[in-house]
């Protein structure tokens, strides 16, 4: 096996989704969505196109939406914002499973991500290009897969049993680990608490600092009234340097 150091995000991504896949799951949780696989080719194209090292933070997600990255590939993977913006795209299969209320459509899925779309939407007013973002920063997902109960509900990571949860996270935090040792971050930005205190976790013995930023779900009210300028306040606070005007080269 390759030392951590060397690992590729590529790589990182192959062997976790290769992990993640060995593991089982019991209702309520009815189907299991994991981009890795049949969203390869996006998911891929983006981890190569912006995994140049060190970046000064990562933003930590939790895991995907079935409307961002359940559709792309890609963390926060609104796909306008994917597609338009960062200029990815590629082919998207079917999950092996496919729940009838959560279809994969890929990159024709004409629903909009509301997390995604304000995430990329802050990176794209603040940054201007993605490359202006990118050459600092990078946004990953602590947990690839997507859990769907029999009526189409969402289940989080930390909403699992014990005993399905604990295997899934050794798997994520050792590619969270791998992650860090690749790009070199001094910051670890967890969005919301669950990727806050995963990262905290994972990282416990590595000496990167860990923060959060708050959550861009529209469940969440604070987020309804201006999560942009909450998340520019939060990174002054944390003495991340912002672009006094986006770049547009």
């Amino acid at each position: 096996m390759p030392v951590q150091g060397n690992m590729s995000l590529v790589q990182i991504a192959a062997e976790l989704a290769s992990a993640v896949d060995q593991l089982g799951f019991a209702p309520p949780v009815s189907h299991v969505y994991n981009p890795l696989r049949y969203a390869w080719q996006p998911h891929e194209a983006y981890l190569r196109r912006f995994d140049a090292a060190p970046k000064e933070a990562v933003f930590l997600g939790m895991n995907p939406g079935p409307w961002g990255m359940a559709q792309t590939g890609v963390p926060f993977g609104e796909v306008a914002a994917v597609r338009d913006w960062l200029g990815i795209s590629g082919q998207v299969f079917r999950p092996p499973s496919e729940h009838p209320r959560r279809p994969i459509h890929g990159f024709a899925c004409t629903r909009s991500e509301v997390s995604g779309r304000r995430v990329w939407g802050w990176v794209r007013s603040t940054f201007g290009t993605p490359q202006a973002f990118f050459a600092r920063f990078f946004v990953a997902n602590y947990c690839p897969l997507m859990f769907l109960e029999d009526g189409g509900r969402n289940r989080t990571p930390d909403h699992l049993p014990a005993g399905e949860r604990e295997p899934l996270l050794e798997a994520c935090d050792r590619a969270l680990r791998q992650t860090v040792d690749h790009l070199r971050p001094a910051l670890v930005i967890g969005v919301g608490s669950f990727a806050q205190a995963r990262a905290e976790a994972a990282l416990v013995e590595s000496g990167v600092r860990v923060a959060r930023i708050l959550h861009p779900s529209p469940a969440s009210p604070v987020a309804n009234r201006g999560w942009a300028e909450h998340v520019t306040a939060r990174l002054i606070e944390l003495e991340i340097e912002l672009p006094k005007s986006p770049s547009r080269s």
